[in-house]
């Protein structure tokens, strides 16, 4: 079905208007015009991200990388963090490609690592310019039962997830609030609205960013500083495949059958929550596969 156009849904409303007016049981009343158009087609989302600058971490592959080049084909100034150099560069390249004058730099970051976080946003900062954007993207998943102790990955999970989202909001902070604006986005999880099993700690994880998110949200209203929370379900990256505990990728990681989000449906959600006007804000996002819902 081809796209309908706001002129024309207001020369429809102004035919129906005029005919119910010269009709002899209208006796008089009328219906309220639309209002005048303002010259542009209207939008919901209407702000323009034209020449910001954004830090995106995680933005070797998977949701960082579609977010960084959403962000790119918006005209946004973005900073690509992750650990593994090469693979950023490969999203680097498809920034380039993309139309529109926008930089990009690559920054290989170790989020658990505080003064590499800050090394990020002060180099950010003196090729791109001040910071109006932070998308947390950096993140692991393990599935693993409680029983089975796989500690490490315990504490790799805490460590990236939500020390990772730690370093990183502190670093951008200090800065947002001095300028009086900016924009947090995290991507959490439907893990972190619902625990769901052989994901006991990510799912602890994720609720620590949507409380970590709260609080930030209510300490800074007035401040000019927006925080988000983005919250996937199911999304096809490679996520699950660092799980190392074959029990409990049987028992609870196997396939539905439903079709999965991609990345750049995750990314699209970021775009919205972005480009509200400067009064309004959406604090969180929970987008989910139409047949998994939670």
């Amino acid at each position: 079905m081809a796209p309908i156009s706001i002129w024309a849904i207001e020369e429809e409303f102004e035919v129906v208007a005029e005919n119910f007016e010269l009709h002899p049981l209208a006796r008089g009343r009328s219906i309220s015009r639309l209002p005048v158009s303002s010259g542009r087609e209207s939008s919901i989302n209407s702000e323009s991200l034209q020449d910001r600058v954004a830090v995106v971490t995680g933005a070797s592959s998977g949701i960082g990388a579609a977010v960084g080049r959403a962000l790119g084909r918006e005209g946004v100034h973005v900073a690509l963090a992750a650990r593994r150099p090469d693979a950023l560069h490969e999203v680097q390249a498809g920034l380039d490609q993309q139309r529109g004058a926008a930089k990009s730099l690559v920054v290989p970051t170790d989020v658990t690592d505080r003064r590499q976080v800050k090394s990020l946003v002060a180099r950010t900062e003196q090729e791109l310019g001040p910071i109006d954007i932070l998308v947390n993207c950096a993140g692991v998943m393990f599935y693993t039962l409680m029983r089975n102790l796989r500690q490490d990955e315990w504490e790799r999970t805490v460590e990236v997830n939500c020390k990772g989202a730690l370093n990183c909001i502190g670093a951008v902070l200090p800065g947002m609030l001095a300028r009086g604006r900016g924009h947090i986005v995290t991507i959490s999880s439907d893990a972190g609205r619902r625990v769901f099993p052989g994901l006991s700690v990510y799912s602890a994880s994720k609720f620590f960013v949507e409380a970590l998110s709260q609080g930030l949200r209510l300490e800074t209203a007035g401040t000019g500083i927006k925080v988000t929370t983005v919250q996937p379900g199911n999304v096809a990256t490679d996520l699950s495949s660092l799980s190392t505990d074959a029990e409990a990728l049987e028992l609870y990681a196997q396939p539905s059958g439903a079709r999965v989000l991609d990345p750049e449906d995750v990314a699209g959600s970021v775009l919205y929550a972005l480009r509200q006007p400067d009064h309004a804000a959406v604090n969180e996002i929970l987008v989910e596969p139409r047949d998994e819902p939670v």
